[in-house]
């Protein structure tokens, strides 16, 4: 039931409404209401919190939006699925902060400079491959290799897995949505899926090949992340088990499936706005403002549950403790207050100023500022700076396959070629 004179907002979670790109008109909608709109769901409903300034403020204020009371998906989840499935982005401090600092320093620029070589090297054999081929399934060879191979490399996954994880990622989406392709009992499962992350016996293949890469490193630690890992889960104050599985899950996953989105999204809207690219390829500077643009397009995670540990105001809607409070990133990003233009593509749309704040691609700050941002943006920043030094331009051969999620904006195929080029 819906608060007393709450505004009731358009549906925004159907999954099917997201097959045909994000429903950008009901958010606009929703941001023009006074106050917070309530949007109702399941046995009850959500605060929809879909302009830029109230994203911010929840972001920034995890005493009063917390994401361990409830977790962070829009459903609730018994108190067992609670504890088996929170990860680090479904805790609050002293846990978040503690779990985030041991794999924190693997994220930091300096760190991630490291990696540089390889996303290049990766970059370059995956683009090779594309012209010669003519083009092909931008999804497969590109968007989707590169990020898996340059996650699996850091964490220290033999690369020759990353189709399998791939297809674990794409079950993982699936759970996202209000179907799955795949039975209960798939990848040899047993547990109740509401236990799982993603409700999602893909998530159990995922623990089990976590627990393998364990196993290997108790006795043969390598200078790779999964090593580091293991190594603070062997103190028990450090990292449990549990808490072990559930990021190596998260790190997978994230590491793989968010930027494998941006890069999706980004190649369609080079294809669809072909005079921005022609800029990028007349000033190279452009570049690091493009990055920027395509993960503000593409916004990957398109929303964060929070509830409210207390009675509490955003937006001079009086919010009630327990009540949960979704954050749409996908709506911010196109918040109209912040960005002229929003629904325009402009690849010079951001200074050296603002290129790392207003968008929010990466959450709205906060402690749980995506740990992988600058990892991610690498990869797009290499990405595009090697499709510069060969002047690819990209043609669409085919619509988009988009995934049946409110979560993630996935893109599941689509045809690309160099322009000029044959498929």
């Amino acid at each position: 039931m819906a608060p007393a004179a709450a505004v009731e907002a358009p549906n925004i979670t159907e999954p099917s409404l997201y097959l045909e790109g994000i429903p950008h008109d009901r958010f606009a909608q929703i941001r023009a209401i006074p106050g917070l709109a309530w949007h109702p769901y399941e046995n009850g409903g959500f605060w929809a919190v879909t302009r830029h300034a109230e994203v911010r403020y929840v972001s920034r204020n995890p005493e009063l939006f917390s994401s361990a009371i409830g977790h962070t998906n829009l459903w609730d989840l018994e108190a067992d699925a609670l504890e088996a499935r929170r990860s680090l982005i479904d805790t609050d401090a002293p846990d978040h902060t503690r779990l985030r600092r041991l794999v924190a320093g693997a994220f930091t620029p300096k760190n991630i400079r490291r990696w540089e070589e390889t996303v290049r090297a990766i970059t370059i054999e995956l683009l090779d491959e594309f012209v010669a081929q003519g083009g092909g399934d931008w999804v497969d060879m590109v968007a989707a290799p590169l990020p898996i191979q340059v996650i699996l490399t850091m964490l220290g996954v033999p690369t020759d897995d990353a189709d399998y994880l791939v297809e674990l990622s794409n079950y993982l989406v699936e759970g996202t949505g209000d179907a799955q392709s795949i039975p209960p009992d798939a990848f040899g499962n047993t547990t109740e899926l509401r236990l799982l992350p993603f409700n999602s016996p893909a998530s159990h293949a995922l623990f089990e090949y976590g627990e393998g890469m364990r196993q290997q490193r108790q006795g043969d630690p390598q200078d790779d992340l999964v090593s580091h890992l293991v190594q603070a889960e062997s103190d028990e104050e450090r990292m449990s088990r549990s808490e072990y599985r559930n990021m190596f899950h998260l790190l997978v996953f994230a590491g793989n499936e968010t930027t494998r989105t941006a890069i999706s999204h980004g190649g369609l809207a080079l294809a669809a706005n072909p005079e921005e690219w022609q800029r990028v390829l007349d000033d190279p500077a452009l570049i690091e403002s493009a990055t920027e643009e395509i993960l503000r397009w593409a916004t990957p995670v398109m929303h964060m549950r929070r509830t409210t540990t207390t009675d509490t105001e955003l937006a001079g809607t009086s919010i009630a403790q327990g009540d949960k409070v979704v954050m749409w990133y996908a709506s911010a990003n196109r918040d109209e207050a912040v960005f002229e233009d929003p629904d325009r593509f402009d690849v010079g749309r951001f200074d050296a100023s603002r290129a790392n704040s207003d968008h929010f691609a990466f959450g709205g700050g906060g402690p749980h500022l995506c740990l992988g941002a600058f990892l991610a943006r690498l990869e797009v920043t290499v990405l595009l700076e090697e499709m510069a030094k060969r002047s690819i331009r990209l043609e669409q051969t085919s619509e988009p396959v988009r995934a049946r999620s409110n979560f993630v904006h996935g893109v599941l195929s689509v045809g690309m070629r160099p322009a000029g080029g044959s498929n």
